[in-house]
């Protein structure tokens, strides 16, 4: 292996998160039938779900670093249930696959919902909808495009004008939003830490094992420091890791996006803030600024972009984005200047430059769901589950809708696509504008 994962320790949803004791490293020779590499959302809910169509057999489940450290505990918390296809000029683009994207993404909701109320997992899973908010005009053609989008879809939503908006969030930095109400607000580490200590009891989680070396043939063969695991079948579900593993080789982008987190509001400042105590809202302009009020009235701030082949970030560019939030936040909300960040850190996001997931078989026993896009709380959670449920023999049309991607388009050859990726997503910052 090239690359393995190593998020940075500043991650604010881990830390706040509750305190948990991490699975033993794998020692020694393990036999399974099943391997499962990576327990984010796909490899979390894969791994579930194959233990329960396989009640028989042992699944054995395999992370790299702790649960709820890496990438899966890293994003804005959004399960959100809605296409949205930024190809396309109503993000929504063609109705028949924009409705199985939305079937797909409620099943991820849904089964993340029954998890957590099943288990009292304590996550702070809210169903409080989000905002789509803009600043420009730019920005408030988006919006109003979306809603033509989501008019021919049949999904519900709200207009709110800017002079409304500080009643909902408490800024009247924005002329313009659509609230939709589908959308499920989390704290993404400790769900992902909550639904590892929930799997079922055929299921074994070995962390702090990332692999080395893996040799492919009528089984499989994953080297580790302290050992080896054979498989009968291996799914991959470690994202833009996969091309570590030989699969999907330079059709991956592995670009990082940054969050802040401030400290608790006071109750002086909380009253200075106004609106609604729990919210979340994306940007107009996929390369803006999203916000959250937390559970415990903490503010979020995510932007800024930056692209590392390798899927590690660095700490300059982390730096960077801490003062583009410290901007971002003070324009947003002048009544709480001074406010200070706590945390910030980053996290992968991997795309491809079609929007294409992987799904289904990748070589002879290797199976993988790979390339979320940005979706993983809802869409990697969906095709963890649907790909347990086709190794089970079971078929259905968002099981066959998966299988006819095409998959991630071949990238440019290095170094014009790293110069190309780092030149887009610049001029797309720039292009942001008063939305980032």
């Amino acid at each position: 292996m090239t690359s393995l994962p190593a998020d940075d320790a500043t991650c604010g949803w881990y830390h706040l998160s509750r305190r948990r004791t991490p699975r033993p490293v794998a020692f020694g020779e393990v036999r399974a039938p099943w391997v499962v590499v990576g327990a984010g959302y796909v490899g979390l809910a894969a791994a579930r779900q194959l233990a329960m169509n396989f009640p028989n057999d042992e699944i054995v489940l395999v992370e790299a670093q702790e649960v709820g450290f890496g990438t899966a505990g890293r994003n804005a918390g959004f399960a959100i249930d809605l296409p949205h296809d930024i190809g396309a000029a109503d993000y929504i683009g063609d109705l028949g696959t924009a409705n199985l994207v939305l079937k797909l993404n409620k099943l991820g909701q849904t089964y993340l919902k029954d998890i957590v109320d099943l288990y009292g997992i304590d996550c702070q899973m809210r169903a409080s909808g989000k905002y789509q908010a803009a600043v420009e005009e730019r920005g408030i053609a988006v919006l109003d495009a979306y809603r033509g989008g989501l008019d021919r879809l049949g999904q519900p939503y709200e207009v709110i004008e800017g002079k409304d908006l500080p009643d909902h969030i408490g800024t009247g930095f924005y002329k313009k939003a659509l609230f939709t109400p589908g959308t499920m607000l989390v704290q993404p580490s400790a769900l992902v830490k909550g639904l590892a200590d929930t799997l079922p009891a055929n299921v074994t989680l070995y962390e702090h094992t990332p692999i080395t070396g893996v040799s492919y043939g009528p089984q499989i063969v994953l080297t580790h420091a302290t050992g080896r695991i054979v498989a009968d079948k291996l799914i991959l579900a470690n994202n833009g890791f996969g091309m570590a593993f030989g699969f999907l080789k330079d059709r991956m982008l592995p670009v990082f996006t940054y969050a802040s987190l401030t400290r608790p509001l006071s109750e002086e400042e909380q009253a200075r803030l106004g609106g609604r105590d729990f919210w979340g809202l994306i940007p107009a302009d996929p390369a803006g600024t999203t916000l959250r009020r937390t559970h415990d009235n903490r503010m979020l701030v995510r932007n800024s972009f930056s692209y590392h082949p390798g899927g590690i970030s660095n700490p300059r560019e982390r730096a960077i984005a801490a003062r583009r939030h410290r901007r971002s936040f003070e324009r947003r909300f002048p009544m709480l200047a001074g406010v200070p960040f706590e945390y910030t850190w980053g996290g992968a996001i991997v795309m491809s430059r079609n929007h294409e997931s992987q799904f289904g078989e990748l070589a002879p026993n290797v199976y993988g769901a790979l390339c979320c896009n940005g979706l993983g709380i809802t869409r990697g959670t969906a095709t963890g589950v649907l790909l347990a449920d086709w190794l089970a023999g079971r078929r259905g049309e968002v099981i066959d809708f998966l299988l006819a991607s095409p998959g991630p388009n071949r990238n440019p050859p290095h170094p014009f696509l790293d110069i190309g990726v780092n030149v887009n997503l610049a001029w797309a910052q720039h292009k942001a504008g008063l939305e980032s």
